[in-house]
């Protein structure tokens, strides 16, 4: 390339998309594989559904394989359906893309320009960070309180005359926590009509039965829009589908700014498949309660302050930066992905996904052969 290069580049691009970093996924599976020739991997990085997709879901999308010649219904019109009759909506009420990004890409597009102001929180989803930014919106982002939690009063506090977006996810990635409905009630007392919140819910799934969990289809303000998905709970991480609940004025603009046949003719079959199939559903929620007290109990016992959690994966403290590293390393080279958090600017956490039984007895395997290192390295009492 010429020498022009940078010139070109900084004529043509905002200053606050250059300065915009690349959001990074967990390792896959096969890149480990390639870098370390290992053959049993344990992947506990991306909080997916570790007993795979419905095959409910796999029948739907195998029929679709004959019809890929043909562009997909463009308003889904079966997918909606099927979710309009479960949480009881009008198909005007909801927008789906390409996970819920992809939704919340559009609310970007849509309702946020150069100088407007997003209120959220420190340390919690980094793609909503970076889709906010790529408008040119700044971002306003209160502490999470001593739970690890949103701070709802200092967020309530936060708001001001330039507060255009609040985004809340519920529960949040990647500490695992949530608001209350109090917490809730007494936040949206404070936000004023004209300011859309965002309430994302791609952990729904693992927190609807929480008492105290403020489910957002019980409230239905003209001013919420609620995020979920089908690639936790459900097992469809690889196909990306995502759903939107709101009033009908706030969705109709949303799909002026909607790219057209997304989600694609497959992905809409094998959610809908999904959908159907209830007893996989159940099995999920299940062997997550069934590792889930395992692990927290395990972090408890080697004295890593695990976070409580009420979703499919548990965020834990390693004292540093230096000592995330180590931990990540070391696991890796023993075919086990884990999350390093220095990107949610949580450099001293790592976060582990729940998997399998089998998954998760090669993370405790793992474990024991690390950890006698990282304790003598990184635990001396001082």
């Amino acid at each position: 390339m010429s020498g022009n290069a940078d010139e070109i580049t900084r004529t043509l691009v905002p200053e606050y998309i250059r300065n915009l970093k690349v959001y990074q996924a967990g390792k896959p599976i096969e890149e480990l594989a390639r870098e370390k020739g290992l053959t049993n991997i344990s992947k506990l990085a991306s909080n997916e559904n570790p007993l795979g997709p419905s095959p409910y879901a796999i029948r739907e999308m195998t029929r679709g394989l004959w019809d890929l010649h043909r562009y997909p219904d463009m308003h889904a019109y079966n997918l909606k359906k099927a979710l309009s009759d479960l949480y009881d909506l009008k198909l005007t009420n909801i927008i789906l893309g390409n996970g819920s990004e992809g939704i919340m890409a559009y609310i970007a597009r849509a309702f946020l320009k150069p100088g407007d102001e997003v209120l959220t929180s420190e340390n919690t989803f980094i793609g909503f960070y970076i889709l906010a930014r790529s408008v040119g919106a700044s971002l306003n982002c209160v502490p999470l309180n001593k739970e690890y939690g949103y701070d709802t009063d200092a967020m309530a506090k936060a708001i001001g005359p330039k507060t255009k977006v609040i985004y809340i996810a519920n529960p949040n990635n990647p500490t695992g926590t949530y608001i209350t409905k109090k917490e809730f009630d007494q936040l949206m007392s404070f936000v004023p009509e004209h300011v859309l919140v965002i309430l994302d819910e791609a952990y729904f799934e693992f927190a609807k039965d929480q008492a105290d969990y403020p489910d957002s289809m019980d409230y239905r303000y003209d001013n919420v829009i609620t995020l979920r998905t089908f690639s936790k709970a459900y097992g469809l991480s690889g196909i990306r589908v995502g759903y939107g609940f709101a009033h009908e004025n706030l969705i109709s603009n949303l799909s002026k700014v909607k790219l057209p046949f997304e989600p694609n003719l497959i992905a809409q079959l094998g959610a809908k498949g999904a959908l159907e199939d209830k007893p996989h559903l159940t099995r999920t929620l299940t062997n997550n309660k069934k590792r889930y007290q395992k692990l927290f109990n395990y972090l408890e016992e080697k004295k890593l302050n695990p976070i409580k959690s009420i979703t499919n994966f548990i965020t834990f403290k390693t004292g540093s930066f230096e000592a995330s590293e180590f931990l990540f390393d070391e696991l890796l080279n023993r075919g086990v992905i884990i999350r390093s958090l220095k990107a949610n600017e949580m450099p001293e956490y790592v976060r582990i996904s729940l998997g399998t039984k089998a998954e998760m007895e090669h993370f405790y395997t793992a474990m024991e052969e690390v950890f006698p290192l990282y304790q003598k390295q990184f635990m001396v009492e001082k």
